[in-house]
Protein backbone atom coordinates (compact mmCIF):
# COMPACT_ATOMS: atom_id res chain seq x y z
CA UNK A 1 0.00 0.00 0.00
CA UNK A 2 -0.75 2.93 -0.78
CA UNK A 3 -1.32 5.76 -3.04
CA UNK A 4 -2.92 8.46 -1.54
CA UNK A 5 -3.81 5.83 1.02
CA UNK A 6 -7.88 5.96 1.94
CA UNK A 7 -8.30 5.36 6.00
CA UNK A 8 -10.00 2.02 6.81
CA UNK A 9 -12.58 3.48 9.06
CA UNK A 10 -15.10 0.04 9.43
CA UNK A 11 -13.57 -3.13 10.49
CA UNK A 12 -17.05 -4.61 11.28
CA UNK A 13 -16.17 -7.44 8.93
CA UNK A 14 -12.78 -8.04 9.73
CA UNK A 15 -13.85 -8.52 13.61
CA UNK A 16 -16.55 -10.88 13.00
CA UNK A 17 -13.80 -13.40 11.12
CA UNK A 18 -11.74 -12.64 14.19
CA UNK A 19 -13.68 -13.66 16.31
CA UNK A 20 -14.52 -16.84 15.03
CA UNK A 21 -11.13 -17.64 13.59
CA UNK A 22 -8.99 -19.87 15.40
CA UNK A 23 -5.94 -18.41 16.67
CA UNK A 24 -3.44 -18.73 14.51
CA UNK A 25 -0.62 -16.39 12.61
CA UNK A 26 -1.39 -17.35 9.43
CA UNK A 27 -4.77 -18.77 7.48
CA UNK A 28 -6.15 -22.00 5.96
CA UNK A 29 -4.55 -23.73 2.97
CA UNK A 30 -1.12 -22.91 3.98
CA UNK A 31 2.18 -24.78 3.50
CA UNK A 32 3.50 -26.50 6.91
CA UNK A 33 6.76 -25.29 8.08
CA UNK A 34 8.41 -28.05 7.29
CA UNK A 35 7.31 -28.18 3.69
CA UNK A 36 8.85 -24.54 3.65
CA UNK A 37 12.15 -25.24 4.89
CA UNK A 38 12.69 -27.91 3.15
CA UNK A 39 12.11 -25.47 -0.43
CA UNK A 40 14.98 -23.33 0.91
CA UNK A 41 17.09 -26.10 1.91
CA UNK A 42 17.19 -26.56 -2.28
CA UNK A 43 18.00 -23.22 -2.96
CA UNK A 44 22.49 -24.34 -3.11
CA UNK A 45 21.95 -27.40 -4.74
CA UNK A 46 22.44 -27.97 -8.40
CA UNK A 47 20.46 -26.94 -10.93
CA UNK A 48 19.20 -23.79 -8.74
CA UNK A 49 20.53 -20.07 -10.21
CA UNK A 50 18.84 -16.59 -9.66
CA UNK A 51 18.46 -14.12 -12.78
CA UNK A 52 17.74 -10.40 -11.66
CA UNK A 53 16.53 -7.91 -13.38
CA UNK A 54 17.43 -4.56 -14.78
CA UNK A 55 18.11 -2.65 -10.89
CA UNK A 56 16.77 1.01 -10.26
CA UNK A 57 18.33 3.24 -7.99
CA UNK A 58 16.44 3.71 -4.33
CA UNK A 59 17.94 5.41 -1.67
CA UNK A 60 22.02 5.34 -1.72
CA UNK A 61 21.46 2.17 -3.26
CA UNK A 62 20.21 -0.14 -5.66
CA UNK A 63 16.94 -2.68 -5.90
CA UNK A 64 15.96 -4.85 -8.74
CA UNK A 65 14.17 -8.39 -9.11
CA UNK A 66 15.11 -11.49 -9.38
CA UNK A 67 14.05 -15.37 -9.74
CA UNK A 68 15.32 -18.47 -8.46
CA UNK A 69 14.41 -21.15 -11.22
CA UNK A 70 15.04 -25.07 -10.56
CA UNK A 71 16.83 -26.04 -13.99
CA UNK A 72 15.86 -29.94 -13.06
CA UNK A 73 12.22 -29.30 -13.01
CA UNK A 74 11.92 -27.18 -16.61
CA UNK A 75 12.91 -23.81 -14.95
CA UNK A 76 9.88 -23.96 -12.18
CA UNK A 77 10.02 -21.42 -9.87
CA UNK A 78 11.51 -21.45 -6.33
CA UNK A 79 11.27 -17.54 -5.75
CA UNK A 80 10.01 -14.56 -6.92
CA UNK A 81 11.21 -11.54 -5.26
CA UNK A 82 12.79 -7.99 -5.22
CA UNK A 83 16.55 -7.68 -3.59
CA UNK A 84 17.54 -4.40 -2.03
CA UNK A 85 21.47 -3.75 -1.53
CA UNK A 86 22.44 -2.66 1.93
CA UNK A 87 22.36 0.89 0.57
CA UNK A 88 19.35 0.96 -0.67
CA UNK A 89 17.79 1.58 3.15
CA UNK A 90 20.43 4.27 3.61
CA UNK A 91 19.32 8.32 2.25
CA UNK A 92 15.85 7.18 1.83
CA UNK A 93 13.27 10.46 2.17
CA UNK A 94 12.28 10.85 5.49
CA UNK A 95 8.59 13.13 4.76
CA UNK A 96 6.10 12.94 2.49
CA UNK A 97 3.29 10.09 1.18
CA UNK A 98 4.93 7.22 -0.84
CA UNK A 99 7.67 7.12 -3.10
CA UNK A 100 6.53 4.09 -5.67
CA UNK A 101 10.10 2.52 -7.86
CA UNK A 102 8.40 0.32 -11.01
CA UNK A 103 10.62 -2.58 -11.31
CA UNK A 104 10.75 -5.05 -14.46
CA UNK A 105 11.06 -8.38 -14.05
CA UNK A 106 13.80 -10.98 -15.05
CA UNK A 107 12.93 -12.67 -18.30
CA UNK A 108 12.39 -15.76 -17.03
CA UNK A 109 10.04 -14.99 -14.39
CA UNK A 110 6.80 -17.32 -14.37
CA UNK A 111 3.91 -16.92 -15.37
CA UNK A 112 0.84 -14.46 -14.35
CA UNK A 113 3.44 -11.78 -13.13
CA UNK A 114 3.93 -8.97 -15.31
CA UNK A 115 6.23 -6.46 -13.32
CA UNK A 116 7.19 -5.53 -9.53
CA UNK A 117 6.92 -2.33 -8.09
CA UNK A 118 8.47 -1.32 -4.60
CA UNK A 119 6.76 1.68 -2.68
CA UNK A 120 8.79 3.43 0.03
CA UNK A 121 6.14 4.98 2.71
CA UNK A 122 8.58 6.74 4.97
CA UNK A 123 5.52 8.39 7.71
CA UNK A 124 3.38 4.66 6.88
CA UNK A 125 -0.21 5.43 5.71
CA UNK A 126 -3.31 4.58 7.97
CA UNK A 127 -4.84 3.14 9.69
CA UNK A 128 -3.31 4.83 12.32
CA UNK A 129 -1.12 2.74 15.07
CA UNK A 130 -1.03 0.53 13.20
CA UNK A 131 1.16 0.56 9.89
CA UNK A 132 1.89 4.73 10.46
CA UNK A 133 5.47 3.45 10.46
CA UNK A 134 7.95 3.94 7.83
CA UNK A 135 8.41 0.26 5.96
CA UNK A 136 8.29 -0.95 2.34
CA UNK A 137 5.19 -2.20 0.48
CA UNK A 138 6.38 -5.01 -2.30
CA UNK A 139 3.96 -5.62 -5.04
CA UNK A 140 3.91 -8.58 -7.79
CA UNK A 141 1.41 -8.23 -10.29
CA UNK A 142 -0.58 -10.11 -12.37
CA UNK A 143 -1.93 -7.78 -14.56
CA UNK A 144 0.18 -5.23 -17.27
CA UNK A 145 1.16 -1.88 -16.27
CA UNK A 146 -0.86 -0.04 -18.59
CA UNK A 147 -4.11 -1.74 -17.03
CA UNK A 148 -3.03 -0.71 -13.54
CA UNK A 149 -2.28 2.73 -14.12
CA UNK A 150 -6.05 3.00 -15.66
CA UNK A 151 -7.61 2.54 -12.11
CA UNK A 152 -8.65 6.30 -11.81
CA UNK A 153 -11.51 7.84 -10.09
CA UNK A 154 -11.56 9.67 -13.15
CA UNK A 155 -13.02 6.47 -14.85
CA UNK A 156 -17.29 6.58 -14.88
CA UNK A 157 -16.37 2.67 -14.54
CA UNK A 158 -13.92 3.02 -11.12
CA UNK A 159 -16.54 2.80 -8.17
CA UNK A 160 -18.35 -0.47 -9.96
CA UNK A 161 -15.16 -2.01 -10.95
CA UNK A 162 -13.82 -1.32 -7.11
CA UNK A 163 -17.22 -3.03 -5.81
CA UNK A 164 -16.84 -5.80 -8.20
CA UNK A 165 -15.41 -8.51 -5.84
CA UNK A 166 -13.21 -11.91 -6.41
CA UNK A 167 -15.97 -14.46 -4.50
CA UNK A 168 -16.99 -17.77 -3.59
CA UNK A 169 -13.49 -20.13 -3.70
CA UNK A 170 -10.90 -17.47 -5.69
CA UNK A 171 -10.91 -16.06 -2.27
CA UNK A 172 -8.15 -16.72 0.71
CA UNK A 173 -9.47 -17.96 4.14
CA UNK A 174 -9.91 -14.60 6.44
CA UNK A 175 -9.29 -12.01 3.79
CA UNK A 176 -11.62 -9.17 3.60
CA UNK A 177 -11.88 -5.61 2.46
CA UNK A 178 -13.37 -3.75 5.61
CA UNK A 179 -16.07 -0.79 4.78
CA UNK A 180 -17.54 0.35 0.75
CA UNK A 181 -14.78 -0.93 -1.62
CA UNK A 182 -14.95 1.96 -3.83
CA UNK A 183 -14.08 4.67 -0.61
CA UNK A 184 -11.22 1.98 0.00
CA UNK A 185 -9.97 1.34 -3.60
CA UNK A 186 -6.25 3.32 -4.04
CA UNK A 187 -6.12 4.78 -7.83
CA UNK A 188 -3.30 3.31 -9.87
CA UNK A 189 -2.91 0.30 -7.72
CA UNK A 190 -6.69 -1.00 -6.64
CA UNK A 191 -7.71 -2.80 -3.77
CA UNK A 192 -6.21 -3.94 -0.83
CA UNK A 193 -7.55 -7.30 1.13
CA UNK A 194 -6.77 -7.68 4.91
CA UNK A 195 -5.81 -10.89 6.75
CA UNK A 196 -8.30 -10.65 9.71
CA UNK A 197 -5.85 -12.76 11.73
CA UNK A 198 -2.62 -10.11 11.50
CA UNK A 199 -1.40 -9.66 14.39
CA UNK A 200 -0.88 -6.37 13.92
CA UNK A 201 -4.88 -5.73 13.61
CA UNK A 202 -5.91 -7.51 16.70
CA UNK A 203 -6.13 -4.42 18.96
CA UNK A 204 -8.33 -2.55 16.47
CA UNK A 205 -10.26 -5.78 16.52
CA UNK A 206 -11.09 -6.02 20.55
CA UNK A 207 -8.08 -8.78 20.83
CA UNK A 208 -5.28 -6.26 22.76
CA UNK A 209 -4.18 -9.60 24.00
CA UNK A 210 -2.89 -10.89 20.55
CA UNK A 211 -1.50 -7.40 19.30
CA UNK A 212 2.04 -7.23 18.27
CA UNK A 213 3.04 -4.39 16.49
CA UNK A 214 3.77 -4.27 12.85
CA UNK A 215 7.01 -5.55 11.58
CA UNK A 216 5.81 -7.56 8.31
CA UNK A 217 2.26 -9.11 6.74
CA UNK A 218 0.99 -10.16 3.47
CA UNK A 219 -1.80 -8.52 1.31
CA UNK A 220 -3.41 -9.39 -1.37
CA UNK A 221 -4.76 -6.85 -3.79
CA UNK A 222 -8.25 -6.97 -6.37
CA UNK A 223 -9.71 -5.11 -9.54
CA UNK A 224 -12.99 -5.88 -10.98
CA UNK A 225 -13.82 -8.86 -9.68
CA UNK A 226 -10.00 -10.79 -9.72
CA UNK A 227 -7.06 -10.58 -7.50
CA UNK A 228 -4.88 -9.08 -9.13
CA UNK A 229 -1.28 -8.42 -6.89
CA UNK A 230 0.18 -10.22 -4.36
CA UNK A 231 1.88 -7.65 -1.52
CA UNK A 232 4.34 -8.18 1.64
CA UNK A 233 4.92 -5.32 3.53
CA UNK A 234 8.02 -5.33 6.01
CA UNK A 235 9.12 -2.38 7.97
CA UNK A 236 12.68 -1.04 7.38
CA UNK A 237 13.51 -1.89 10.94
CA UNK A 238 13.00 -5.16 10.70
CA UNK A 239 14.98 -5.27 7.46
CA UNK A 240 17.65 -4.03 9.31
CA UNK A 241 17.62 -6.67 12.33
CA UNK A 242 19.06 -9.18 8.99
CA UNK A 243 15.64 -11.43 9.62
CA UNK A 244 15.44 -15.00 8.27
CA UNK A 245 11.76 -15.52 8.13
CA UNK A 246 9.73 -17.53 6.05
CA UNK A 247 5.58 -17.52 6.85
CA UNK A 248 2.98 -19.51 4.74
CA UNK A 249 -0.21 -17.50 3.23
CA UNK A 250 -3.62 -18.17 3.03
CA UNK A 251 -4.29 -18.98 0.07
CA UNK A 252 -7.50 -19.51 -2.48
CA UNK A 253 -8.82 -22.85 -3.94
CA UNK A 254 -9.32 -21.45 -7.53
CA UNK A 255 -7.38 -19.04 -9.47
CA UNK A 256 -8.38 -16.87 -11.93
CA UNK A 257 -5.55 -17.85 -14.37
CA UNK A 258 -3.01 -20.52 -15.23
CA UNK A 259 0.19 -20.38 -13.40
CA UNK A 260 2.38 -20.42 -10.13
CA UNK A 261 0.99 -18.94 -7.48
CA UNK A 262 2.40 -18.50 -4.13
CA UNK A 263 1.88 -20.52 -0.77
CA UNK A 264 4.28 -18.36 1.31
CA UNK A 265 6.29 -15.53 1.52
CA UNK A 266 9.92 -14.64 2.90
CA UNK A 267 11.93 -11.42 4.82
CA UNK A 268 15.81 -12.80 4.50
CA UNK A 269 19.49 -11.13 4.58
CA UNK A 270 22.22 -12.63 2.08
CA UNK A 271 25.44 -11.57 4.01
CA UNK A 272 27.22 -12.88 1.06
CA UNK A 273 25.84 -10.54 -1.55
CA UNK A 274 25.10 -8.14 1.21
CA UNK A 275 20.94 -7.85 -0.04
CA UNK A 276 17.94 -7.91 1.37
CA UNK A 277 15.48 -10.28 -0.10
CA UNK A 278 11.51 -9.73 -0.16
CA UNK A 279 9.59 -13.05 -1.96
CA UNK A 280 6.90 -15.05 -3.21
CA UNK A 281 8.21 -18.50 -2.73
CA UNK A 282 6.67 -22.14 -2.55
CA UNK A 283 4.73 -21.79 -5.84
CA UNK A 284 2.13 -24.34 -6.78
CA UNK A 285 1.23 -24.70 -10.11
CA UNK A 286 -2.63 -24.26 -11.64
CA UNK A 287 -3.30 -24.78 -14.95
Amino acid sequence: MHRAFHAVCIFTALGLIAGCAPDAPTGARSTTGSGIAANRAGYDQPGMHRQYGTPQKVGNGMARTYVVLNAKAGQAPIELGIALDAKALEGLPSQGMEFPFVLPLPQHSPAPYTFAELDWNPMGHPPAGVYTVPHFDFHFYTISLEERNSILPTDPNYAAEARSLPTGEYVPPFYVVPGDPAAQAVPMMGLHWFNALAPELQAMLGHPDQFQPFTKTFIYGSWNGRFTFFEPMVTRDYLLTHPNFVGSISTPALYPEAGYFPTAYHVTYDPQAKEYRVALTNFVLHQ
